[in-house]
């Protein structure tokens, strides 16, 4: 028998307020460490509804926390806060109101699911122990969860556990997907630059062209996971840019090239990146140039821990049913921030399905189901109720 489904009918009678929240986030689109505005709203209905607030934690995050009866438990929840230097395109009446800049990964949804359950906890109480929320900036590359991290969030409000959520085009609408282990990958970036000798497009033989040695480095690149990582691994190098010159009869002093490496196990990061380094180096020395690499880990591999994944999964068992929860879903190669939080306290990491037939996140047609709001907030809210079950 389901469990939690007075909280799904808690929630129902407030469901137009979270829907009119979080299209009011989404025609607000704030980029990351920018996201003042979103914040003030975060902020401001915490404080309305009983929460100690604080603010300015990792810049623009913000932190609610809940206290009720004695336990020393402690709980935390985070969701992301910012939008994507996208333009929209969804036509929806609550488009974004700021040029090129969308919610197109649908952090107004997380953030919308996080203030739902708050609400509810606030109101109804059937928790013993201390309930963090966490509201980060910058989840999109700039480093928001490092940020938070630095600025002592662990330290100033501890907890025994973390758990994020995010959503997840092309799972069914409201599902949930948990997984033990490596769910999400790391991602290294790099920045490298060729020198060579520039010169007349006409005069080859008197230059040191970098734009052809950006060229062998790009194709040799491609054999890195072929032929140098297991087949049973997963890794991804990408060169998504090349930079090199501007006119026709010119050869060029430099080429740029920016890469993104990913994997799913700390050794194999280790041999990818190692590779990658190589034969960078080895394919500019043989045309005659120099490379200068420059690297910023931007993510670690994001690892579920198993007890908290199990009692995560187990929630969801009890609120949804076997037919809608995944316990052994699918890795991603895409990368997540929350990992840098998972290498500092026990938890879990989780997907909530945005539908099967809707478009990808990060792309302009984008838009965060409304239908899986009650879900998500009911979700976070079972999950702080059992956690923190009182005696």
């Amino acid at each position: 028998m389901l469990r939690h489904q007075h909280i799904l009918a808690w929630l129902n009678d407030v469901a137009s307020d979270l829907h009119a929240i979080r299209h009011d986030i989404h025609a607000h689109p704030e980029l990351g460490f920018e996201e003042s505005r979103t914040s003030a709203l975060v902020a401001r209905l915490l404080e309305e509804w009983g929460y100690e607030v604080h603010t300015g934690i990792g810049k623009t995050g913000v932190v609610g926390v809940l206290r009720n009866g004695s336990s020393t438990r402690k709980l935390g929840l985070r969701a992301d806060m910012d939008a994507l230097p996208i333009h929209e395109a969804t036509g929806a009446t609550y488009s974004s109101q700021r040029h090129g800049c969308m919610h197109a990964c649908g952090h107004d949804g997380h953030t919308t699911m996080l203030l739902g359950a708050a609400r509810y906890l606030a109101a109804t109480r059937q928790f013993d122990g201390t309930l963090t929320l966490i509201f980060q900036p910058a989840e999109e590359g700039q480093g928001g969860a490092e940020a938070m991290l630095a600025d002592g969030l662990l330290e100033r409000f501890p907890c025994d556990a973390l758990f994020g959520m995010h959503n997840m085009p092309g799972l069914p609408a409201g599902h949930l997907g948990f997984r033990e282990g490596p769910m999400m990958a790391s991602q290294d970036l790099l920045t490298v630059t060729l020198e060579g000798v520039g010169g007349h497009g006409s005069m080859p033989h008197l230059t040191v062209d970098p734009l052809v040695a950006a060229a062998s480095v790009v194709m040799a690149l491609q054999t890195v996971v072929a032929r140098n990582i297991d087949a049973q691994e997963a890794a991804v190098v990408t060169v998504g840019a090349l930079q090199a010159g501007e006119a026709a009869n010119v050869i060029p002093q430099q080429a740029l090239l920016r890469l993104s490496l990913r994997a799913l196990d700390a050794q194999v990061r280790a041999q990818t990146l190692a590779r990658v380094r190589a034969i960078i180096t080895a394919q500019a020395e043989s045309f005659g140039c120099t490379a200068s690499i420059e690297h910023r880990p931007a993510y670690p591999v994001l690892v579920n821990h198993a007890a908290e994944n199990a009692f995560a999964h187990k929630v969801g068992l009890q609120l949804l049913g076997p037919d809608a929860v995944e316990g052994n879903t699918r890795k991603l190669m895409g990368s997540e921030d929350f990992a840098w939080m998972l290498q500092r306290c026990p938890g879990a990491y989780l997907f909530i399905g945005n539908g099967v037939e809707r478009p990808m996140v990060h792309n302009p047609a984008y838009d965060f189901n409304d239908d899986i709001l009650l879900t998500g907030a009911a979700y976070w809210a079972a999950l702080t109720e059992s956690w923190l079950e009182p005696a």
